[in-house]
């Protein structure tokens, strides 16, 4: 690394001054090379963290949430989901109790999970949520319906009833450990597929004021 610098420093006016010049040039280069990578590890585009949008309300029939993750699939993931892989898509939510003395308590948990297909023969997207089944045309339509969720309960009011001050932790995430077995290997480690946003929010009382719900899914 430090071998060009000697050499342009020995190089005297009554030296070659083709060599000189080759110098100055190798030093050139390598200098550019160097700030192009810098620039490069500076400023190359990292995919952006889906923003979640979350909320909770506490009212007598149970702890209910409404949730919006807005994301786009990778080339690489919509590639593998136009050659017929099933894409599993998770959301989990964990009440919990703090405790100053020792780790929150979790009180109560929830999931669900969507499946979406493409299939060839009609061109649709399907999503399966449960005992729900519902095609799409359009992959962003498909893509809306298992992004969010409204009223979703997630715990029953006794659950609450304690005292103390409980919080909400939400997660979401493409599921890799559903994928077939081969496609599991290559996919570790490459960010194409790594989709994972997670959120916690403090709870508010049942004496809080409750608004009503405004249905994320038309």
């Amino acid at each position: 690394m430090w071998i060009l610098p000697d050499l342009a420093l020995r190089c005297r006016p009554d030296q070659n001054k083709f060599v000189c010049r080759w110098c100055q040039r190798c030093l050139s280069v390598c200098f550019c090379t160097l700030w192009g990578l810098c620039g490069w590890f500076v400023s190359s585009p990292v995919g952006a963290e889906p923003v979640v949008v979350l909320s909770a309300v506490h009212t007598d029939t149970g702890l209910h949430i409404d949730f919006d993750v807005p994301f786009e699939l990778s080339s690489a993931v919509e590639g593998a989901l136009l050659k017929g892989i099933a894409l599993n898509f998770v959301a989990e939510v964990e009440v919990f109790r703090k405790r100053w003395y020792w780790r929150d308590l979790r009180v109560a948990q929830a999931r669900r999970e969507w499946r979406l297909y493409y299939q060839p023969l009609t061109r649709q997207y399907r999503v399966v949520w449960g005992l729900q089944t519902q095609n799409f045309d359009a992959l962003p339509e498909a893509l809306v319906w298992l992004q969010r969720a409204s009223h979703w309960t997630v715990a029953d009011s006794a659950v609450l009833a304690a005292p103390g001050q409980h919080g909400l932790r939400f997660s979401y995430q493409l599921d890799t450990a559903q994928l077939p077995r081969p496609l599991q290997i290559g996919v570790g480690s490459q960010p194409d597929w790594a989709l994972f946003v997670q959120k916690t929010i403090p709870l508010p009382p049942l004496s809080a004021v409750e608004k009503p719900f405004e249905p994320l899914l038309e």
